[in-house]
């Protein structure tokens, strides 16, 4: 195997390079009318700029200090937490997620948190002393 090695000198050194000045030559029309009788239809979609996704914070933050049943209220609050995130970061499909799965445990964590509030008061029944 034979390696040839060639240096590569510039031919005109201490120069600077010589450019080739390439012309192009460009036609512009004007336009005018149309030359044919086409109908010309157009179509408008008006989009939203931004989706309005709840993300539950303040219900989130309600059930973690006051009614946290099984933790359910910290674990809203963290989702709630992530559907900020994701509105920030500009996934509208993602914060639904996660604002839809807060919803879900703010809801089971104030039923759950209710109803055994409710089953403690009537399993233990004033005493008899203050039913006067």
């Amino acid at each position: 195997m034979s390696h040839n090695s060639q240096a590569f000198l510039p031919t005109n050194a201490g120069l600077p390079p010589s450019y080739e000045t390439i012309k192009e030559e460009y036609g512009v029309t004007e336009l005018g009318e149309p030359h044919s009788s086409a109908v010309v239809r157009t179509t408008v979609i008006n989009m939203p700029r931004e989706v309005a996704v709840p993300d539950h914070v303040v219900w989130s933050l309600f059930n973690a200090l006051f009614l946290n049943f099984c933790c359910l209220g910290f674990i809203a609050y963290a989702y709630s937490v992530k559907t900020r995130d994701r509105k920030m970061v500009g996934d509208v499909t993602g914060a639904q997620a996660y604002a839809s799965t807060a919803k879900c445990l703010n809801i089971s964590s104030l039923i759950s948190s209710v109803l055994r509030s409710l089953s403690a008061s009537l399993s233990f029944p004033p005493p008899l002393w203050q039913l006067h």
